[in-house]
C-alpha cells in the first residue's frame, strides 16, 4: 500500500468535506487522526479518518458514517454495518484524449443546481429526495470546489466535483444520467478532469461499477475504504 498516496487521498477528501461544511454552515470537530463534520438531521454526521486510528478517543453516535481508509476502525461489536469502496491514484501521465462528449465548468448557480440534480437523483442520495436546489451543492461552494457537467446536443447528462489543492486534486461524485450510461459520459469528464489537472496526482474513491473505468486510464488502487454506518 503506497501511504503517501492514500495520506494525499485522505487529507483531500477531509478537505472537501471541510468546504462543504464551511459552505452549509455546519460544525467540524477534529482531533489527531481525525475529522467530523456535524450536519443537520437531514445530513447526518461525518467522520473521516486521517491516518490509522481505532477513534477510541472519540465516542461513536447512532447514525454516524465513519469513512476509515486505513483499516483500523472496527464498529462490528457496536452492531454497525460495513461497506468497502476501493480508493485510487492516478499519478501524471502521457496526456489524454481530448472528450468526446463536451463538457465545462459550472459558473454560476443555474448551472449548479443542475449538477446537483444530477447528483442527488443518479446516486440516489434518499435524504436528499425530494430534490431541493440548493441543499446538496449551496451557491458558496463554487467560490471553492469545481463543477463541471457533460451535455449532449445540450442537455445535461453527467457531473462531477474537483476539490483541487497544491499537490494533488481529488475527484467526487462523477455521475452519469441514468439514460445516457453507456455512452462514455463518465470517460469524458475523466478526460476533461485529466487534461485541466495533469500537474499533478488525482485521487478518488470509486463504485464497483466505476473502477474498470478509472483503471482503464491509469488509475491504481490504494487500498480499501471502509464506510461504517449505525
Amino acid at each position: 500500500m503506497d501511504g503517501d498516496a492514500l495520506s494525499m487521498a485522505a487529507g483531500n477528501a477531509a478537505e472537501f468535506w471541510t468546504r462543504v461544511a464551511r459552505a452549509r454552515g455546519y460544525e467540524t470537530e477534529a482531533a489527531d487522526g481525525w475529522l467530523a463534520v456535524m450536519g443537520d438531521e437531514r445530513y447526518g454526521t461525518r467522520v473521516l479518518t486521517l491516518r490509522a486510528t481505532d477513534l477510541s478517543d472519540r465516542k461513536t453516535r447512532t447514525g454516524e458514517l465513519i469513512e476509515d481508509a486505513f483499516g483500523a476502525v472496527d464498529l462490528t461489536a457496536e452492531g454497525a454495518t460495513m461497506r468497502q469502496l476501493p480508493i485510487m491514484i492516478r499519478y501524471p501521465d502521457e496526456p489524454v484524449a481530448e472528450p468526446r462528449i463536451p463538457v465545462r465548468r459550472v459558473t454560476d448557480a443555474r448551472d449548479l443546481g443542475t449538477a446537483e440534480r444530477l447528483v442527488v437523483e443518479d446516486f440516489s442520495l434518499e435524504r436528499f429526495q425530494p430534490y431541493e436546489p440548493g441543499v446538496v451543492f449551496p451557491a458558496a461552494l463554487l467560490d471553492t470546489l469545481e463543477f463541471y457537467l457533460a451535455e449532449i446536443d445540450g442537455e445535461p447528462v453527467g457531473a462531477c466535483v474537483a476539490v483541487p489543492e497544491e499537490h494533488v486534486v481529488g475527484v467526487y461524485w462523477v455521475t452519469t444520467g441514468t439514460a445516457h450510461r453507456s455512452r462514455g459520459v463518465g470517460r469524458s469528464l475523466m478526460y476533461a478532469l485529466l487534461r485541466r489537472f495533469d500537474d499533478r496526482p488525482m485521487t478518488l474513491t470509486a463504485s464497483k461499477l466505476g473502477r474498470p473505468l478509472y483503471e482503464s486510464l491509469g488509475f491504481a488502487h490504494i487500498t480499501q475504504a471502509t464506510w461504517w454506518t449505525r
